[in-house]
């Protein structure tokens, strides 16, 4: 039962109280039937996933399909509650601490916190590259949005994530260009009835889980409407190279941490760093580059594929 974690003993407070909540609205006799399981005594044990440690010598490749493994272990969270709160405009930081209670509680999770729990599994492989990726997608006169974290080892691309669908989640990287991970995806969503609508792009998150910059999640973003097949391709690949110049010029001071002192300001911009846009109406259109909201505030609801 999701009113307890995976080895029997209470949720936390906060997680318990968003579930009680949905319980009670959904069931007449809520509160007495969750004070009845969560006193049982007799309830089995589930096992509880273990999160993978790494020797020195495992390559990447297999570490990336531990991390994924662990991920699909969790299992997909089909309840209509999502049991972790995930604020897209915290710090690093504060996400970094949700992905360890995520590995506390073991409780089901979605693809937004699949995402999360990816970044904070794969700190410690620096010569790993992360970036988010989203797709939008029209099904049957609905729109689905979906979410994975893109991977770039050696010049290979791949994902982690999760997802009700096999093949909207992991993708091993052997993929020689993003361009080919993405028509990788948009066919598997055709494989699933689906027309890929748009893909936005974010950039690479730091592997200082002590760092309080934001991840930035939508860089480009490519509308497919706007676009021909061809300049879709050029976007996604002018994107990578994008991604392989600020990685190599090492743009920027370090980001600040959260054992500096709080009355420092946060370092300056180069005169080469994108200045941040404040509204949705400053956002440029399909094909261009867009520079991270830090005051937007993210559409929780809007990461539940139906497929």
């Amino acid at each position: 039962p999701f009113f307890v974690n995976r080895g029997g003993l209470p949720v936390d407070e906060p997680t318990w109280e968003r579930m009680w909540r949905h319980v009670g609205r959904i069931h007449p006799e809520g509160e007495r039937v969750a004070q009845r399981i969560r006193g049982a005594a007799d309830l089995p044990k589930i096992p509880i996933p273990s999160v993978p440690v790494f020797q020195p010598s495992t390559p990447i490749p297999e570490r990336l399909e531990a991390v994924q493994r662990y991920i699909r272990e969790l299992q997909y969270n089909h309840t209509g509650t999502q049991f972790f709160e995930i604020k897209k405009s915290r710090p690093l930081t504060g996400l970094m601490d949700l992905a360890k209670e995520m590995t506390k509680e073991a409780l089901p999770i979605k693809c937004l916190e699949a995402v999360i729990l990816g970044i904070y599994l794969t700190n410690n492989m620096t010569t790993l590259d992360r970036f988010p990726i989203s797709f939008k997608t029209h099904f049957s006169g609905n729109y689905f949005r979906h979410i994975v974290l893109g991977v770039n080892f050696g010049g290979r691309y791949g994902a982690l994530g999760i997802s009700r669908r096999e093949e909207l989640m992991y993708k091993a990287p052997v993929f020689r260009t993003l361009s080919e991970l993405i028509f990788d995806f948009e066919e598997a969503y055709r494989r699933c009835w689906h027309t890929l609508k748009k893909v936005k792009l974010g950039h690479c998150v730091s592997h200082d889980p002590h760092s309080v910059e934001q991840i930035e999640w939508k860089h480009s973003i490519l509308d497919l409407d706007k676009l021909t097949r061809e300049d879709f391709r050029k976007e996604l690949e002018r994107h990578a190279r994008d991604m392989r110049l600020k990685i190599g010029k090492g743009t920027g001071p370090p980001s600040p941490t959260k054992d500096r002192k709080k009355d420092i300001s946060s370092p300056q911009r180069g005169q080469a760093s994108p200045h941040r846009r404040n509204s949705r109406g400053d956002r440029r259109p399909s094909g261009e580059k867009k520079p991270a909201d830090s005051k937007a505030m993210p559409d929780l609801n809007g990461y539940q594929i139906r497929v």
